[in-house]
């Protein structure tokens, strides 16, 4: 298993989602963008990614931190979360996940989700390693580097 920020290859380098509150202004345009990527049968799919206030004017972006460690995954009787070898992101095996929402519940972070009508685990999977969140971020509070 790799972990975020170390090579795939030796001249492929991983990509991590970098989270920037400072530069957030709570426009929630990667809610959307991520809502929008996760659609099904022409609804908005739920998103991964949450913005909450801070403080006056102030908003942190709440997402899936990647964990090398992953409680989640360790939890899982049916091993549904497998990372992803080249963007490095756990992801959920739909076919392996039997909806028993353990994985929700070891998050320490409250970062797994569970879409109670598909039955399913959902989290952050980085889009494939085009972070939807990321690309729409129109005051680059979220970049993919």
């Amino acid at each position: 298993m790799q972990s975020p920020g170390k090579a795939t290859a030796p001249d492929q380098a991983v990509k991590t989602l970098v989270v920037i509150p400072r530069n957030c202004t709570g426009c929630r345009t990667c809610e959307v963008a991520c809502a929008f990527v996760h659609s099904t049968g022409g609804r908005l799919g739920r998103s991964r990614i949450q913005v909450h206030p801070v403080g006056p004017e102030r908003f942190v972006q709440i997402t899936c931190l990647q964990c090398v460690e992953a409680a989640c995954a360790k939890v899982c009787p049916t091993a549904a979360l497998v990372r992803n070898p080249t963007t490095c992101a756990l992801e959920v095996n739909a076919a392996r996940c039997i909806g028993c929402g353990l994985c929700e519940a070891a998050c320490p972070f409250g970062h797994m989700h569970f879409d109670t009508e598909l039955r399913l685990a959902i989290k952050c999977n980085l889009c494939g390693g085009r972070p939807a969140c990321a690309t729409f971020c129109p005051h680059k509070a979220l970049e993919w580097r």
